[in-house]
């Protein structure tokens, strides 16, 4: 049996000595290590050995199982080795070819603005509400002190789905909405984002689809005064610590008294410039005190809450602070003027 073991190995070893293949590798693993191989046949017959003879059987049979492995896996790592070297190679990068560059992208500076407004908002304790774009005549006029045919909705002439839905002419109903929510419930501090419609000829300064950004304010002894102070503040933080603001008497269904609110020309800081005209202001927003009828269809007492509202255009605001000259660039996708803002 010594003879029959010692003999194997040298044919193993002859026959692995000429492998040229992978399959031809593992072909003679199979034929001399597997389980029907020649070498499991000798050892196989070690159980009719004398007591005396098997240990001597079983050390050279160990010892001639490693040396054909030792020799199976040192082929292995080689074939292994090579085929690591040709995935490489066949992967390699040239890098001496220009690499191709990574676009950048940016924040819309729309979204910019509103980021930024909301911010200023929500460290005054507001909260951002949402509605619907596609909404219902009632939450758009009528519950806005707007009844139908009433000669102030020319105003916002808009785009009607049925006789009832419209695309919103502004984000006042997401108030209307929320003071239903709210059931009677203060304090109410809003800030209602998102874009709505009206039908305009677009030109510079106008356009079929804009953006807005209205704030709402109600509980007990809400006053005009809180109304100033508080769009003061917004403006400072936005257009800077020196900015000032003046309030002029106006007109809004939804809000008695109304008032039109300016603000010092970002551009010359109120000495006068072709932006505002050589006035030193700039109209920015509308505003007023919330009209009791709007209140008491919402479930309000008008004799015990009072609040204010306001409303100003994300448009007008970027295009102050960026000194942007037409409203329709924001709607083009034109990357020529997209990229100035991949660094703001």
């Amino acid at each position: 049996m010594k003879e029959r073991l010692l003999q194997l190995k040298d044919e193993a070893l002859a026959e692995l000595a000429g492998v040229e293949s992978q399959q031809q590798l593992n072909d003679l693993r199979v034929k001399y290590m597997g389980k029907k191989g020649p070498l499991t046949e000798v050892l196989r017959g070690m159980g009719a050995l004398s007591a005396e003879e098997r240990p001597v059987i079983g050390q050279v049979a160990n010892e001639v199982r490693a040396a054909i492995e030792e020799v199976i896996e040192a082929k292995q790592a080689a074939y292994n080795r090579a085929e690591t070297e040709a995935r490489l190679a066949a992967e390699t990068i040239d890098i001496s070819l220009p690499g191709r560059p990574v676009a950048h992208g940016a924040v819309h500076p729309i979204s910019k603005v509103i980021q930024e407004i909301e911010d200023i908002f929500i460290g005054m304790g507001y909260t951002v509400a949402e509605g619907p774009e596609v909404e219902q005549d009632y939450y758009n006029f009528e519950a806005l002190n707007l009844p139908k045919n009433h000669p102030a909705r020319d105003m916002q002439d808009s785009f009607y789905v049925t006789e009832d839905i419209l695309m919103r002419t502004h984000t006042s109903p997401v108030q209307v909405r929320t003071l239903e929510k709210m059931k009677g419930q203060v304090p109410i501090k809003i800030i209602c984002p998102g874009r709505v419609y009206r039908r305009d000829d677009d030109d510079a300064t106008h356009s079929h689809m804009f953006t807005q950004i209205e704030g709402l304010v109600i509980d007990r002894n809400i006053r005009m005064s809180d109304l100033k102070g508080t769009l003061l503040q917004f403006m400072q933080e936005l257009f800077g610590k020196n900015t000032q603001i003046r309030m002029r008497p106006s007109f809004f269904p939804f809000t008695e008294p109304s008032a039109e609110v300016d603000v010092t020309c970002a551009m010359c800081g109120g000495s006068g410039c072709r932006v505002c005209k050589h006035t030193g202001w700039l109209e920015i927003l509308g505003s007023g005190m919330v009209h009791p009828r709007v209140l008491e269809m919402a479930g309000y007492d008008p004799e015990e809450y009072s609040g204010f509202a306001f409303g100003l255009g994300v448009e007008r605001i970027a295009m102050l602070k960026h000194d942007i000259e037409d409203i329709r660039h924001f709607y083009t996708n034109d990357l020529r003027f997209l990229k100035q803002f991949v660094h703001v």
